[in-house]
């Protein structure tokens, strides 16, 4: 595993949100069982891992409640609050799920789709009941959910997008995405933190890495874009974009009853540590999308074999989710010790 920096508001801070970089090296530790069986399963056929999971957690009087499916090799399929549904979930590229681009030596523009591994599958998957990605492993507790995806590219052999030829060669990747979900983080019901690491496969040469570490396909119903000043703390309106700027996203319905915002919470010390938060809408497919990026590059090619990043989803009505990004931004997030690794 990969060591990471610590992000915070202050130079001296040790702890990012409260939480130490050690916390990677523990998580790893912790998944040392997980990555083995992991390893052997793509050496051979592995068993048919069911990926039907759900986590639940008491939130304000009703359940938050996530799951995640065998039909997206283990993503999160679903998650609802208050009887209200937060993600789209049409195809095999709308859910709350992570991602991963490289530039497969080309010297032609980058552009993500042409060599992108994805957790939850891949376009030619649409909104069929399988999935090119292959759930590995999946372990789970009351409030806490492990995974590890072999993550399948978004597009075929010989696949378009937008015009731009897929670069990869094959449909399923060696790329291995290993995930945690913790509800009720920080011992607040509204925080979900989500460690991932992604395992890149260095058989391939690439210089560029493009790591979409989450995102988040929601109903259009969730039409209003706010950021999170990280001057001010203020919440302020945001405009469609498209594209990324460098404070936290929050997307509410109108009244402000339902929200969901992320912020990154650390990431591996070799990377550029100012993420990209963007926002998407799509009319015509009547979705919008946020998403937490990062991005490296190295020369002659990539040596590095894992990555580790930290986000928070926070989710609640606007007012909630606006206080909990507040906090993170502050470094008030203080965990419990029962959320060690």
């Amino acid at each position: 595993m990969s060591s990471c920096r610590c992000l915070a508001t202050k130079s001296d801070r040790k702890e990012i949100l409260g939480v130490r970089c050690n916390d990677y090296f523990r998580f790893a530790f912790g998944f040392a069982i997980l990555i083995l069986s992991t390893r052997l399963s793509l050496a051979i056929e592995p068993p048919v891992v069911d990926g039907n999971q759900t986590l639940s957690i008491e939130c304000d009087g009703s359940p938050l409640t996530i799951t995640t499916t065998s039909r997206l090799a283990g993503a999160v399929d679903s998650l609802r609050w208050r009887n209200h549904e937060f993600i789209d979930s049409a195809d095999h590229g709308r859910q709350l799920q992570s991602a991963c681009s490289f530039d497969a030596m080309s010297d032609e523009p980058f552009w993500a789709e042409r060599f992108n591994p994805t957790e939850a599958g891949s376009r030619l998957d649409g909104a069929g009941k399988r999935s090119t990605s292959r759930l590995l492993a999946i372990q789970r507790d009351d409030r806490q959910l492990r995974t590890s995806t072999q993550m399948a590219f978004w597009l075929a052999p010989g696949e378009k997008s937008q015009g731009r030829s897929a670069l990869n060669t094959r449909v399923l990747s060696d790329h291995v995405l290993h995930k945690r979900i913790r509800l009720g983080a920080y011992d607040d019901p509204h925080v979900i933190q989500i460690d991932n690491t992604f395992e890149i496969d260095l058989k391939e040469s690439n210089r560029y890495a493009q790591f979409e570490v989450l995102t988040g396909y929601m109903p259009k119903e969730f039409s209003e874009f706010w950021r999170v000043s990280t001057a001010s703390r203020e919440l302020q309106r945001l405009d469609d974009g498209p594209g990324e700027q460098p404070d936290p996203v929050i997307l509410s319905t109108k009244d402000g009853q339902f929200a969901l915002g992320a912020i990154s919470a650390g990431c591996p010390d070799w990377i550029e540590p100012s993420a990209g938060y963007g926002r998407f809408r799509f009319p015509t497919e009547k979705v919008v999308k946020w998403n937490v990026v990062y991005r490296y590059q190295e020369v002659p090619a990539i040596t590095k074999s894992k990555a580790s990043f930290r986000v928070l989803v926070a989710v609640g009505t606007l007012e909630q989710v606006h206080a909990v990004i507040r906090r993170a931004i502050d470094g008030e997030l203080v965990p419990v010790v029962s959320e060690s690794p």
